[in-house]
């Protein structure tokens, strides 16, 4: 009796195992189709084809600080979407980042974007607003495609910037492969110790913004290619990042007189604009943090984005209902659906819908951009709270 329990048990046993080895397989192949499938990015909605350009620039008179032989140089790689020639548009190919890929991400090589790179820049009009964008610190600036490209459909020149030792890694043109050095991980430490970091490492990325704007110009002067000298307009400029990018995009607009509006994505703010306010137009577009206001570290960052706020000479604080910290960037789309999809389960991650989060998120960045540094009336921004019921908006 007690042999035949055994048996009975262990058939059991089998089964469960069998049907685990099963699922554990069926899980992979479908992660390696899903992997290997093409992924068309949402189209820009501008009137602009989109052209698309590099650089690597090296600032041989200032060491970075977060290198650790010491000696080396600030580096920048900048991105620049810009507008193009409709005739552009039958050539676009895919952005391929320095992107470690794996099951759970999209391979980059199947990732269709909409920018044309080296078309020449468009002669509708003889320059264009120019716009900073800063990535998360943990993102990289290609991660951001979808927002740039349709900014640059709309008529502005967008300049993502990665840097070598703080952007997550980074391939430069002599081959070298550079990892983000502990001491400008945010992920690693605290909050406590995360607000101690990133106010000691912000200046670093500002100062990447500032030596960036140096070399547009000397590229509005004479570009050696004739693709951008002249098109560049500083008089319209303007700066948005996502997360720790949209903190360095409020610091640098409150501390460069150039800058004339800007906009946090979801990213606690730093720096001395805290205190002092930005006397510039802003806006503050937030995921739904709703389940996060809790403890007292969430209630310190929300009542510095409403000191923020009120003090914005124009200013807009929107949330976004059902939405998640990565809504509002490329890998909401580049990411496993089936990750994806569990997370938004479990209902912590947020609801909405990835496509229509970054729908929603281009529209208000240009919208925002087109009244505040192209002179459009402010109802443009104000419609939108009628076309997205999901967004809760407020302004002054």
């Amino acid at each position: 009796m007690l042999l035949g329990g055994l048996k009975c048990l262990l058939k059991i046993f089998v089964a469960l195992g069998a049907i685990g080895i099963l699922a554990l397989a069926a899980l992979f192949v479908f992660l390696w189709w899903e992997h290997t499938r093409s992924l068309v990015l949402p189209a820009p909605t501008g009137n602009f084809a989109v052209g698309r350009a590099t650089y690597t620039w090296v600032n041989d008179a200032t060491p970075d600080a977060l290198a650790p032989s010491g000696t080396e140089k600030e580096t920048v790689i900048a991105w620049i979407w810009y507008p193009a020639p409709l005739s552009a548009e039958s050539h676009r190919d895919t952005v391929r980042a320095c992107l470690m890929t794996d099951l759970f991400t999209r391979d980059l090589d199947r990732v269709q974007a909409h920018s044309v790179p080296s078309a020449a820049v468009s002669h509708e009009q003889t320059s264009y607003p120019v716009v900073i964008m800063r990535a998360g610190a943990s993102a990289f600036t290609a991660d951001y495609t979808v927002l740039a490209e349709d900014l640059a459909s709309h008529g502005y020149i967008v300049v993502g910037l990665d840097t070598p030792y703080r952007t997550f890694v980074v391939v430069l043109p002599d081959g070298r492969v550079i990892e983000r050095v502990p001491t400008a991980n945010l992920d690693l430490v605290n909050d406590a110790g995360a607000r101690r970091m990133a106010e000691k490492i912000l200046p670093m990325w500002t100062a990447d913004i500032d030596f960036a704007l140096l070399q547009l110009q000397q590229l509005n002067n004479a570009d050696p290619t004739g693709r951008f000298t002249g098109r560049f307009d500083f008089q319209r400029l303007g700066a948005f990042g996502h997360s720790f990018g949209g903190a360095q995009a409020l610091q640098f607009c409150h501390e460069d007189s150039r800058c004339r509006a800007a906009i946090d994505l979801d990213g606690i703010p730093f720096g001395s604009v805290v205190h002092d306010g930005l006397s510039k137009p802003g806006m503050i577009l937030l995921s739904d943090h709703s389940r996060e206001m809790d403890g007292p570290a969430s209630k310190e960052i929300f009542d510095d984005f409403r000191s923020i706020y009120a003090r914005l000479p124009s200013g807009y604080f929107v949330t976004v209902h059902g939405a998640n910290h990565f809504i509002f960037s490329d890998q909401i789309l580049l990411k496993s659906r089936l990750i994806i999809f569990a997370l938004m389960a479990v209902r912590t991650f947020g609801h909405l819908e990835p496509y229509r989060g970054l729908a929603i998120t281009t529209d208000y960045v240009h919208t925002f951009f087109d009244v505040y540094v192209n002179g459009a009336p402010p109802s443009q921004l104000a419609r939108l709270a009628a076309k997205y019921p999901e967004v809760q908006a407020e302004s002054h």
